[in-house]
């Protein structure tokens, strides 16, 4: 298969005719190609955003919210052939996209069709002055939106919607590894109505085509999900341009159980919070702490469940462990599991590498459970983002959140317990910009997401991402 870039309603070869090759995670196989967009043609996406800003900012609130409700009606019209796509470039079970990654990328459309409707200023009568402050929220032009490739559509709808609703033209990247239903997303605008040049769609490598994007001098934002290192890259490039930033970054998130919890529920989530989608997603709960008096009991039932797992190939309806995206993450992610054997942790179960029959050549792996002495170790400091976890006792409260809140990162923490007042005391001195209190990656659109530390700078979602997408500008009269 052969994709294209997006630009200006069009589907289009790279100018260089520069090609990546596009594997796919199941089988190790190339199954197509990619561009690896040059300057070239970020900057003719970009004037082609430039030539549709003055219109599509001017149309109505209405149409806009129409037209990105429209196209999540498509995208639900056409779930099975998203979610089979998705699982091809991802290595997920099929079932998995079915039930998040496509159904969220619809919503995400609809949510911010309607939040636009509903996003108003504010203003402020100077009373004894006789005058009258208000503030204008106006697009900021042209914008650049990156993501990831461990929720592919799912993270670039979650940029692009808002940013397309705020009235912005929008030149986005999806991850060069899982590009195919980016480039479907472009077919199905067109199907929509969406006015040409307001979203444009390039590929690459994030060296060459992402870093056109964040350093090209006309693009005023940048929105950027994916590896902290990176991350600071780009805040470096864009800096000293003084473009708008966002930024969702790693995490290495606890996950905190106190005898006191719902047992049932807490292992079943626990389960599913630990390797959902292979643990490649950034909030994952990768270190369990477990209240000393349970602890022996929660290792035993734990990794009994985690070998009842299924790994196989993503097709597969029984499949709950799919493949790795790549073969260098799978490298990688198998280099912290030595890196644990040579070290003080003590493997529960997995750490192997599965082969699938008729399919050898991909990229699985068993979910691993790693019981580690200490929370100074790598594999409880450093993001693994793979079917790892680490799991340790403690003993006080104080312990456990002097653990939770000693790594780089502050994206999310999971906390279970029934003591009202530890939930309160804790919630507010976890160092994370999300906490779930007896469930795990429960979403409402409308709250703000984001991290603190190195987890990232800014919130997306609801009213935040419509805010970051737009400038706001003070009008004052006297009268």
């Amino acid at each position: 298969m052969t994709i294209q870039n997006y630009i200006n309603g069009q589907f289009e070869n790279p100018i260089s005719n520069n090609w990546i090759d596009n594997y796919c995670p199941a089988n190790g196989e190339v199954y197509g190609q990619i561009p690896n967009a040059s300057k070239d043609d970020v900057n003719k996406a970009y004037q082609s955003a430039k030539s549709a800003f003055k219109q599509w900012s001017q149309t109505t609130l209405e149409e806009r919210s129409r037209i990105l409700i429209k196209i999540s009606e498509l995208l639900e019209a056409n779930l099975q052939r998203f979610a089979e796509a998705e699982s091809k470039d991802n290595g997920k079970p099929v079932s998995l996209a079915k039930v998040v990654d496509i159904p969220r990328a619809a919503s995400n459309f609809r949510f911010f069709g309607h939040a636009i409707t509903q996003f108003a200023s504010e203003s402020h009568e100077s009373i004894g002055q006789n005058a009258i402050n208000y503030t204008l929220r106006q697009p900021i032009g042209v914008v650049g939106c990156i993501s990831p490739w461990n929720l592919p559509l799912y993270l670039f709808t979650w940029k692009i919607a808002p940013a397309i609703a705020t009235g912005n033209c929008v030149v986005a990247k999806p991850s060069e590894v899982t590009p195919m239903t980016a480039y479907l997303l472009g077919k199905i605008c067109n199907e929509a109505g969406l006015p040409k040049g307001v979203l444009n769609i390039v590929h690459g490598l994030g060296t060459t085509t992402g870093q056109a994007i964040i350093e090209h001098p006309n693009i005023k934002a940048i929105s950027f999900t994916g590896g902290t290192t990176t991350g600071a890259h780009i805040a470096k490039v864009v800096a000293p341009m003084f473009k708008k930033l966002s930024l969702e970054l790693g995490g290495k998130n606890p996950n905190i159980i106190f005898a006191d919890c719902d047992y049932k529920d807490m292992l079943e989530t626990t389960v599913r919070s630990s390797f959902a989608n292979q643990g490649q997603i950034c909030l994952c709960g990768s270190r369990i702490f477990v209240e000393a008096s349970i602890y022996d009991t929660f290792k035993t039932d734990f990794v009994k469940k985690i070998k009842q797992l299924k790994v196989g190939h993503p097709s597969e309806k029984t499949t709950n462990i799919g493949a790795l995206v790549s073969k260098s993450h799978l490298e990688k992610v198998i280099s912290y599991i030595n890196l644990a054997k040579e070290g003080n942790g003590k493997i529960l179960c997995g750490g192997n590498r599965v082969t699938i029959k008729n399919y050898e050549n991909g990229y699985y792996l068993e979910p691993t459970v790693i019981e580690v002495k200490t929370n100074d170790c790598r594999i409880n400091q450093e993001e693994i983002f793979g079917p790892v976890v680490t799991i340790m006792p403690f003993n006080t409260e104080e312990d456990v959140l002097h653990m939770a809140n000693n790594v780089k990162y502050g994206l999310s923490a999971t906390l279970w317990t029934n003591n009202l007042k530890r939930t309160m005391r804790m919630s507010n001195q976890l160092q994370t910009g999300i906490v779930w209190v007896n469930t795990w990656m429960l979403r409402d659109l409308r709250t703000p997401f984001g991290g603190t530390k190195a987890s990232g700078v800014g919130r997306e979602g609801g009213f935040e991402a419509l805010r970051f997408f737009t400038e706001a500008k003070n009008v004052c009269i006297k009268y």
